[in-house]
């Protein structure tokens, strides 16, 4: 026995798998990791260990948001902020925005889009632990076509041969995913959501890519064309994903395609509006997709799509400790309180690639994990108060 171990103790442990509440669990952490968990009562005794009593508490898993912009402030306008401020302080951005995430209880996440690289800068130092912060996978450069969404931020690239390189350097230059964009978007001026960009020949050459150096893929995709584009491309992951139909649904269920929906990324820009200066552009799309984007998260959850928490934080007041939102809004639009859990949890884990070490409660995982005072079961809201938050094992909040 060494003093690293704590048990908690008294709680009810909701473990992100989707079984049942645990009544009176304990729980023993040694280092940073689960050593075992189960009733109370079959610990025969706490001695020797560090007891932490969580009588009447809630513990979860640590959210898991699969689509954040860490370097992006959620202002009105944020591509005009960051073209405009100095690259330093677009990092120390990055720096306070990433304990918003910690603090509220996101606990791991994926970066969807950085700028020259920061993202990759902010994640290995919060792995080094000079900067305080969830883990994280970054994406480096966003890979888009010339003039495309998130140009102003990307790796502009025309023609197979060219996004095939664009991925190459994502990887020489660190990044754990690959983002390809296979539509227009919002907060580009000048392109339409539903509009197709990048070919299906050229999402595949980057595809590839990264498939080959064992790294996954995700797409900005709202269009239907360009979401079964990217689709047929062999894509990991569907993100916003606002004008899916019958044969793009199905086929994501065929693939296992995950779908990280987003719906708080317009609800904000049309909540806020152009008084708190939003470009007009962005409010009149955002207007324009809100029921197309709801209407297809509800026929993609009947169908049995596999469905992960990711916010866009970052997208006009879109705030860096808004996990709960976006888990609030898929509730709300049909998921039980369970399945909300579990697309912050599990299903986060596993869009990510990270499900054997994190993403729900058991022996031999991380123990990253928050204590609620209150049954998010009965009352999702409960996500909005996080009491504490631990880290490897570590309180830190």
């Amino acid at each position: 026995m060494t003093s690293k171990q704590i048990l908690f103790k008294g709680f009810t442990l909701i473990d992100g798998t989707g079984a049942d509440p645990l009544v009176n669990a304990f729980m023993i952490v040694d280092d940073k990791k689960i050593k075992k968990l189960g009733k109370l009562v079959d610990v025969e005794s706490t001695n020797g260990y560090e007891v932490v009593d969580l009588h009447g508490k809630y513990v979860m898993p640590g959210m898991i948001n699969t689509h954040v912009h860490i370097i992006m402030e959620p202002v009105g306008d944020p591509n005009k902020l960051l073209m405009t401020e100095s690259k330093y302080k677009t990092l120390l951005r990055g720096v306070a925005n990433l304990k918003k995430h910690l603090y509220s209880g996101t606990t791991y996440f994926r970066d969807m889009g950085g700028y020259d690289y920061m993202d990759i800068i902010l994640r290995d130092e919060v792995k080094s632990g000079l900067v305080e912060g969830p883990e994280f996978l970054a994406s480096g450069k966003v890979v888009t076509m010339t003039g495309g969404h998130g140009w102003m931020m990307g790796r502009e690239a025309d023609g197979p041969e060219e996004t095939r390189k664009a991925a190459r350097e994502q990887l020489k230059a660190g990044a754990d995913v690959v983002k390809i964009m296979a539509t227009g978007g919002v907060m580009t001026p000048g392109v339409e959501p539903g509009s197709p960009q990048l070919e299906e020949d050229e999402i595949r050459s980057a595809v590839m890519e990264a498939h080959k150096a064992g790294k996954k893929t995700a797409t900005h995709a709202q269009g239907t064309s360009g979401i079964k584009n990217a689709l047929r491309a062999g894509i990991d992951s569907i993100e916003h994903g606002i004008f899916l139909d019958e044969e793009a649904i199905q086929m994501m269920v065929n693939n296992g395609t995950y779908l990280v929906p987003t719906l708080v990324a317009p609800y904000f820009i049309v909540k806020y509006g152009v008084d708190a200066g939003i470009p007009r552009f962005a409010v009149d799309k955002a207007e324009y997709v809100m029921k197309y984007h709801i209407d297809s998260f509800q026929r993609a959850h009947k169908a049995g799509v596999k469905i992960a928490m990711g916010t866009d934080s970052g997208t006009p007041f879109n705030q860096h400790d808004g996990g709960p939102w976006e888990v609030k809004l898929m509730v709300e639009n049909g998921m039980t309180p369970m399945e909300g859990i579990m697309a912050t949890t599990r299903n986060g884990a596993e869009c990510l690639g990270i499900e054997n070490e994190y993403g729900t409660l058991e022996r031999g995982k991380y123990a990253d994990f928050i204590v609620l005072d209150e049954n998010p079961l009965k009352n999702i809201d409960a996500l909005f108060n996080v009491e504490n938050v631990y880290k490897l094992g570590k309180k830190v909040k």
